[in-house]
């Protein structure tokens, strides 16, 4: 059952976040941490997400534009850092802000989570209220979201809807869109995954080094798919999708449903 289940999660969530720019972890490590420890999980779903994205960067690296790429990029490296530093040594404080439960199930709101969420949900409405959608952020503003990207990023992992949110807003064409956030989403895991994922928890006698494999197989089947039908997508629609996605996931994370 666990090779069904993580195989369907991978291609769907993979075939989703290719258009959306985010989400792949998010929807992967709730899947992963239900048949493994905590930080076998984290590691697993790093390695499906940094294999992926340089898969996804293979497909579409011809599409960059570099100087959004790199004006963004370099900003999102240097925060990361930071970010990844600073969850190192505040991630015993008790940063939670209350708790409910659901369905018999407990969740937790957290500051980070609510800062994060907020975020992305004001991004998202920003794209999906017409008036609102048509305001375009200059160049200048890219060195702004590549820190805050790179910051949430490397604290949290949260990364890639702040940069689509940014992205969104320089009109750029969808090929252009998904090619730069893979590049830039490559260079902050390099950064992120260094810091704070420490693989060598793979080599645990539980990790089941063929369920890995199968969870990047048919990451890359969604990928490559995605890659297919984003062609045959108009503009709006798949800005509509994008910004549907966002919300929702800023809403999952606001209460703490996922983190």
């Amino acid at each position: 059952m666990i090779y069904v289940l993580i195989a369907i999660t991978s291609l769907i969530a993979s075939f989703l976040t290719f258009f959306s720019g985010f989400g792949l972890g998010t929807i992967l490590l709730p899947v992963f941490a239900i048949y493994y420890p905590l930080p076998i999980a984290i590691a697993l779903t790093a390695s499906v997400h940094f294999l992926n994205n340089l898969f996804k960067l293979g497909l579409v690296f011809k599409n960059i534009n570099w100087k959004i790429a790199l004006k963004f990029g370099i900003p999102s490296l240097i925060a990361a850092f930071l970010g990844a530093w600073s969850l190192k040594y505040i991630e015993q404080i008790d940063v939670i802000i209350g708790s409910y439960f659901f369905n018999g199930n407990e969740f937790t709101i957290t500051w980070p989570g609510l800062l994060i969420g907020l975020l992305i949900v004001l991004f998202a409405l920003i794209e999906l209220i017409p008036k609102l959608s048509e305001i375009s952020f200059s160049e200048g503003l890219l060195v702004l979201g590549g820190l805050l990207s790179g910051f949430f990023g490397g604290f949290s992992g949260h990364q890639g809807s702040i940069r689509s949110a940014f992205l969104l807003r320089l009109k750029l064409e969808k090929a252009a869109f998904i090619a730069t956030g893979v590049f830039i989403a490559c260079l902050v895991d390099v950064i992120r995954i260094s810091l704070y994922t420490s693989f060598s928890v793979l080599k645990s006698e539980q990790t089941n080094f063929k369920l890995l494999l199968l969870a990047v197989f048919f990451a890359w089947i969604g990928a490559f798919v995605g890659n297919k039908l984003f062609k045959k997508t108009s503009i709006q629609f798949f800005k509509w999708f994008v910004g549907i996605f966002m919300l929702a996931m800023g809403f999952l994370i606001l209460f703490g449903v996922i983190k």
